[in-house]
């Protein structure tokens, strides 16, 4: 979860680290957890909506010439799994730098010639026409410190999502469920991307994971989605049969 993507003229959140039980979380000025790495298995998903958020892979090859990004930054967790275990250049841009060095410092952030970490405002990131059809995954991790609602959602922001992924693509999105933004946001990512979405069940967290999908349909069936999955558990220890016996009897998306 994340921070308020807040004008210039206002003074950014400064992030706290605090840690219980062997895992250090970062959090703002409330009792709300924006992210979390277990200190003896940084490289692994500690809360449940990181984890989701990585269903993409089910229906996309990691690849070396593929890139991933990344829209908020949080306590690092997306960016230190994708770094460890896929093969693809990654592009993390999050707008407060006071975030960006606590990872350096208490999260682990990777330091590599595969990451690219940019300090940039997200909407204005992904309106830039220099960032056109550049990521093959998009992942969106926008929270207030208040950590209940997504700061960008308008038409415009999945528009501009939805152009900065090459065919095939995939935009993976942290909605809350009990939010009033959700229906407004579920609406504009169906507006941009028709019924090509997947919504994944609510977490116990009120955390939604949505996939949306560009390019050509792809079509598969529920053994093709099961042994993807068990490959999933096999490598990366994510709970992915989970997630396609949520998904229901899609066929194609």
């Amino acid at each position: 979860m994340k921070k308020s993507l807040a004008t210039k003229a206002q003074e950014l959140d400064i992030p706290a680290v605090s840690e219980q039980d062997g895992v250090r979380y970062l959090h703002f000025d409330s009792p709300w957890v924006q992210g979390a790495m277990d200190i003896n298995k940084p490289d692994t998903l500690t809360l449940s909506y990181t984890q989701q958020m990585m269903a993409w892979l089910l229906f996309l090859e990691p690849a070396r010439d593929r890139s991933i990004g990344q829209l908020g930054l949080g306590a690092g967790s997306l960016t230190r799994f994708c770094n460890k275990h896929l093969p693809n250049p990654q592009v993390v841009v999050e707008r407060n730098p006071a975030v960006i060095a606590l990872c350096q410092h208490y999260f682990k952030l990777p330091t590599n010639r595969r990451l690219k970490v940019v300090q940039a405002d997200a909407q204005a990131w992904v309106g830039n026409p220099e960032n056109r059809a550049r990521l093959a995954v998009l992942m969106v991790d926008l929270y207030d410190t208040q950590a209940q609602g997504p700061v960008c959602g308008s038409l415009s922001f999945y528009q501009d999502c939805e152009r900065v992924l090459e065919p095939p693509g995939i935009l993976s999105v942290n909605l809350f469920g009990h939010h009033k933004s959700f229906a407004d946001n579920l609406m504009g990512l169906r507006a941009v991307f028709g019924e090509r979405l997947v919504v994944l069940p609510p977490l116990p967290e009120g955390n939604q994971i949505v996939l949306a999908f560009k390019g050509p349909m792809a079509r598969f069936t529920r053994l093709n989605l099961f042994e993807r999955a068990d490959w999933l558990e096999d490598n990366f220890q994510l709970p992915a049969r989970r997630w396609v016996r949520a998904m229901g009897k899609i066929t194609s998306i």
